[in-house]
């Protein structure tokens, strides 16, 4: 009940000088009394994005008792705030006991508890994976921690931190702790902008041109590509959502292009009309499940590694350029003997080529 835990979100940069050990050290003696603490950023900027905390007395140990939170503000506000000091971004990054974070649960969001504990209690072993329990977790009440305990407990401490951080949940964000070129873009590679200013330009695979452009935030990812205003782009969320609301457009929210399992996994490249391209990745040592599918030939040709390919009573090895031909209903496996990743490219054929056309008769993950 003593640990104290360090938590932080996984999409935030921060520079991690000594400014951010310090504020760690503060942080971890002032959870070690008891309190919940919480890491508030010196605003460098009047910014809406955030929500704030304002800091109240001075504890001995550096940091202060939290006076309140405050949802994000508009910007006068925002400026007020700012101009008047004793008010910190409120980073979502806290340090607490253990026992002391149970204990203010227990008091103030007691469903949660009860459904987490429940969730572990009857979780289950898969391979090297512990599985919660599905049905017990999602009866935990959809809150946040500062809802539920930050806001009500009067255990609460900030720490003043001056250690750069961004939370890079926007594109504006992104935007802002890039590296910009004279115009003020930030771009990646596969890019060309011409004419364009102070706006975000990211590809995952094509190439992107931009040409005239002021302000705007163009991401092509593997299946989809985002054009906005970098001032909308704390508005995506919404957009997400209306994507999600259509059938012809809610895969996009819901599957992404690279799928990973147990034995590496596997890249979407193209979708046609009874047709399919994909990259498939196989870790050294590893095997897919013995199967054979109802609607569907297979053709992989082996691009890097080596494939050992099992096709009814016949084994075979191929290697770098070959390639091989599996017949509809053909019970089949595919492994990699190698030392290195075998890489390779599946070409489907037939009727219906979703993913639950698979018969497994033996695999060594427990799926057959």
């Amino acid at each position: 009940k003593d640990v104290i835990m360090h938590v932080l979100g996984s999409d935030y940069e921060i520079v991690a000088d000594q400014s951010y050990f310090d504020s760690v050290r503060t942080a971890r003696e002032t959870a070690a009394s008891g309190k919940l603490v919480t890491f508030g950023i010196q605003p460098r900027e009047p910014a809406t994005g955030y929500g704030y905390i304002e800091g109240g007395e001075n504890l001995s140990t550096g940091a202060q008792t939290v006076r309140r939170f405050i949802e994000k503000p508009p910007l006068d506000k925002a400026k007020d705030m700012v101009a008047a000091g004793g008010f910190y971004w409120n980073s979502g990054m806290f340090m607490f006991q253990v026992g002391a974070l149970l204990a203010e649960m227990r008091n103030y969001a007691p469903d949660v508890v009860a459904a987490a504990g429940d969730a572990v209690a009857r979780a289950s072993r898969d391979l090297d994976f512990t599985r919660l329990d599905a049905q017990s977790f999602a009866k935990a009440p959809s809150i946040s921690i500062d809802y539920a305990i930050m806001e009500k407990t009067a255990n609460a401490a900030v720490v003043p931190s001056p250690f750069k951080w961004s939370d890079l949940g926007s594109w504006d964000s992104v935007w802002k702790t890039g590296t910009r070129d004279p115009n003020g873009n930030v771009s990646t590679a596969n890019t060309t902008l011409v004419n364009s200013r102070n706006s975000l330009v990211m590809s995952h695979g094509v190439h992107l041109a931009v040409q005239g452009m002021d302000d705007v935030a163009v991401i092509a990812s593997e299946d989809a590509v985002y054009v906005g205003k970098l001032q909308d782009s704390q508005s995506v969320g919404d957009l997400v959502k209306t994507l999600a609301a259509f059938p012809a457009t809610f895969k996009l929210t819901e599957t992404h292009p690279t799928s990973y399992r147990p034995w590496g996994g596997y890249t979407s490249i193209f979708n046609g009309d009874r047709f399919q391209v994909k990259r498939i990745f196989v870790t050294p040592g590893k095997k897919l499940s013995l199967q054979k599918h109802h609607h569907r030939s297979e053709h992989w040709i082996v691009v890097k590694g080596t494939a050992e390919v099992t096709i009814g009573e016949n084994v075979q090895m191929l290697r770098e350029n070959e390639s091989v031909y599996i017949p509809l209903g053909e019970v089949h496996r595919l492994s990699n003997p190698g030392k290195i990743l075998l890489e390779l490219i599946e070409v489907q054929t037939g009727s219906y080529l979703g993913e639950d056309d698979i018969i497994r008769i033996v695999d060594e993950f427990g799926r057959s």
